[in-house]
Formats: structure tokens, C-alpha cells, sequence
């Protein structure tokens, strides 16, 4: 499941460049000292991928309280649902019921914070405007935060999260070195694939919660444990 946070980064940056980009654009690198040009690169990265893994962490860590009360499988196969259906709905009526909505008020503080450490250009900039950047909603850090969830620790949530963030260096670097590269043709193409991943991975989940006793894809220790568990307390 963790090749999967790496997949998740590498098709996401294509989505990243497109509501990230503006921002990358607008980085102050210095272009005269190469050096001092990677540094501030590594120090945005550095900010990104700290966000991503604290909310691993975090939900990280409530995936495994809910496994300490039996619900492993469940809730790998409820993310999995859950990944599915996002991805079925339609736009518009998802819009409808967009929970993003409440924090509209904590986007805009996050976006005005960026936007004054984008006019500074001390060391801890590029570190700030990362980690802010972080904070920003984005679809598929939602999907990659269902992974974490799922992985049912807060240490494992955390590196998910952050193969999930080192998987997008790779393009955001790019797009920041040469601007906006890809040509349309490509970029939807791309994004036509991001659904699909997002349908096998969900898949991957439910197998995986129904402990059908295939190693590493659907292993059935957990549902073993469950079931002697069930049975000592019978007794």
C-alpha cells in the first residue's frame, strides 16, 4: 500500500502544477546562485512534506484507535468505498455537498499568510510557504489522507503521507525550473488516468479488508486475531 502514496504523488503532481503552480511560479529562487537555488528548493519541499506528514500522523493515529476496537477490515473496506464513490459521483452534485465549504475562512488566512511570506526573502521562506502550502484543499491529498487512515498507525499514516509529498518533487520541481511545460494534450490525459488509479486503489482496500488469506494484497492475520479473540472471550 505504501507503492501506492508514491503513485498517488507522481500522478497527483500533474493536478499540483495545475492549482499549485501559480504559487511555485512565484517563488523567490535565486537564479544567479545555483547552490543557494537548490537549498530554497529543498526548504519548500522540506515545508510540503512536513504538512502531509503530520496529517499522516494525525490520521494516522485515528485509524489506529479504531483498529484497537476491531475495525481494521471495516475501515479499510469503508476507505476503499469511499474512494470509489467519490470518483463516481459527479462533479456538480458533489459540489453540492462540499464539506470543504466550512473552512473556506481558514483557506483564505492560509492563502493571505502565503501571500505575505511570498513578498519576504529570508531563509524561512520557502520553508513557510511549503508548509502553508501544504494546508491548501486539494482532492487528492484527501485520497492520500484515506490511505493514511487506513494504514492503521500514526507512524505508518505519517510515511505515507510523506511518500505521498516525495512523490510530487519531481514534477513541481520541474514546473518551477521551466513554468508551465506540459502541453494541454498531455495534462489531460494524465488527469483522465488519476481517476482510474484512484478506482484500483480503492478496490485494493476492499480486498484488503476482506482478509481473503492472499499474502501482502489480502492477508488474514487480522481477521484470525479478530475471530480467537471472539472466541477466548466466550470461553
Amino acid at each position: 500500500m505504501l507503492l501506492s502514496a508514491i503513485i498517488f504523488g507522481l500522478l497527483g503532481s500533474f493536478h499540483c502544477v495545475g492549482m499549485c503552480g501559480p504559487i511555485a511560479f512565484l517563488l523567490p529562487l535565486d537564479r544567479k546562485n545555483k547552490t543557494k537555488r537548490i537549498l530554497q528548493l529543498l526548504s519548500y519541499h522540506s515545508g510540503r512534506i512536513l504538512t502531509y506528514s503530520v496529517l499522516g500522523l494525525i490520521f494516522g493515529a485515528l485509524g489506529k484507535s479504531l483498529n484497537l476496537f476491531g475495525f481494521q477490515q471495516q475501515l479499510s473496506i469503508a476507505i476503499g468505498i469511499l474512494m470509489i464513490v467519490v470518483i463516481i459521483i459527479p462533479t456538480k452534485t458533489f459540489n453540492k455537498y462540499n464539506f470543504s465549504k466550512p473552512i473556506y475562512k481558514l483557506v483564505g488566512s492560509v492563502k493571505n499568510k502565503m501571500g505575505t511570506a511570498l513578498k519576504k526573502k529570508d531563509p524561512s521562506t520557502f520553508f513557510t510557504i511549503g508548509y502553508l502550502n501544504g494546508l491548501l484543499p486539494c482532492g487528492l491529498v484527501y485520497m492520500a489522507i484515506f490511505g493514511a487512515l487506513a494504514t492503521g498507525g500514526a507512524w505508518k499514516g505519517s510515511l505515507y503521507m510523506a511518500l505521498f509529498g516525495l512523490g510530487t518533487v519531481p514534477l513541481m520541481t520541474t514546473a518551477i525550473y521551466l513554468g508551465n511545460f506540459l502541453t494541454k494534450t498531455v495534462k489531460q490525459r494524465v488527469l483522465k488516468m488519476i481517476p482510474i488509479f484512484v478506482v484500483i486503489v480503492g478496490l485494493l482496500f476492499i480486498v484488503r479488508g476482506l482478509g481473503l488469506g492472499i499474502p501482502y494484497l489480502s492477508p488474514s492475520e487480522m481477521v484470525t486475531i479478530e475471530k480467537a479473540d471472539a472466541q477466548y472471550n466466550c470461553h
